[in-house]
């Protein structure tokens, strides 16, 4: 009896130890997911707040997008992000390790470019990302070739950097910033001097490297269309604040295309969409606003179905909102 007793609660206890560890397994897993974390990242100086209690989360895998107009505070906290600055509060977690003013190895891992990127005037393109594979203890074949070429630096790279245009100097300063295949870029302004064509270039380029080489990238800008087009998660900052975390994907649903009815009777035009018109993908907005998400009814047909019902209208018209629009109803600059 009290063998079996025994045996029992020994495989209880296995049972208990198992699931303890797959619970702590899990969330490592959750922890793990996010590659970057910062909590509560604040930054005074001379008594200014620069920013304050600022939380982000970056995935494994996505593009990042880091929005904010000029002086939100995206640079402040990249700076930190990369241990150029060191908080007045809160931590920096990259990889899964808090950071702090030693960890070398993690920074290692890690490629950036914040604000305008240096380089030593009196030596090529090349040399100059030559000496950072040295500095970096990288030592792959071919690497500072492929890094100009994905540039379109190719042409230049014998070029000393004081002959470079700021358009070239940016490109330079991105290929030195993927030059080790890093697993985190992060990259502030990146479009700063590039022309319609360098743009589109180096959008391309961050699609491949995330979906080609895995990289994870974290790229802040002003410009709202370059982000839109290829991040999976945003994060807007205004005057210092994290206003908010969302992915494209919440946004493009939430700004959906939609036609706008205005009526002097909100509940009667409702009552005639769903009774008598069979649509379901409405919402009132206000006391004379209804916004339609049915693509497959026409305004036309609207029309005549209110008319016939006896219901006023005042206004109708189709409406599409983008990630411009989203970014002024939030931080409040529209009307």
């Amino acid at each position: 009896m009290f063998a079996k007793a025994n045996a029992y609660l020994l495989c209880r206890h296995s049972a208990l130890h198992v699931h303890s560890n797959l619970q702590a397994l899990e969330r490592q897993g959750d922890f793990m997911s996010n590659i970057l974390q910062t909590n509560q990242l604040t930054k005074t100086i001379g008594g200014k707040e620069l920013v304050r209690d600022v939380d982000i989360h970056v995935k494994r895998g996505e593009i990042y997008g880091f929005l904010g107009p000029n002086g939100a505070g995206k640079t402040t906290v990249l700076k930190m992000i990369t241990n150029l600055w060191k908080p007045t509060r809160g931590t920096v977690e990259l990889f899964g390790k808090t950071l702090t003013k030693t960890s070398y190895d993690v920074l290692k891992r890690m490629g950036s470019m914040i604000e305008f990127p240096c380089f030593y005037e009196h030596m090529s393109g090349r040399e100059n990302l030559q000496l950072h594979c040295e500095y970096m203890g990288y030592h792959t074949p071919g690497s500072v070739e492929e890094a100009l070429g994905m540039l379109g630096l190719m042409g230049a790279g014998d070029a000393s950097v004081k002959s470079y245009s700021l358009g070239m100097r940016q490109r330079l300063g991105i290929a030195r910033a993927i030059l080790c295949r890093p697993e985190l870029l992060v990259l502030d302004e990146p479009a700063n001097g590039l022309d319609p064509a360098g743009m589109k270039q180096t959008r391309e380029l961050f699609q491949r490297l995330c979906g080609e080489y895995g990289m994870t990238i974290l790229v802040s800008s002003h410009i709202l269309s370059e982000v839109e087009s290829i991040a999976h998660t945003i994060g807007i900052i205004h005057h210092g604040n994290m206003m908010k975390e969302i992915s494209m994907k919440e946004v493009s649903e939430m700004n959906a295309a939609y036609m706008e009815l205005v009526v002097k009777d909100v509940q009667r035009a409702a009552f005639v969409l769903a009774d008598r018109m069979g649509l379901d993908r409405f919402k009132i907005i206000d006391e004379n606003h209804i916004h339609i998400y049915d693509s497959q009814v026409s305004a036309n047909e609207i029309s005549r179905v209110m008319a016939a019902q006896d219901v006023e209208i005042l206004g109708i018209g189709s409406h599409s909102e983008n990630l411009e629009d989203y970014f002024l109803k939030l931080t409040g600059e529209t009307d």
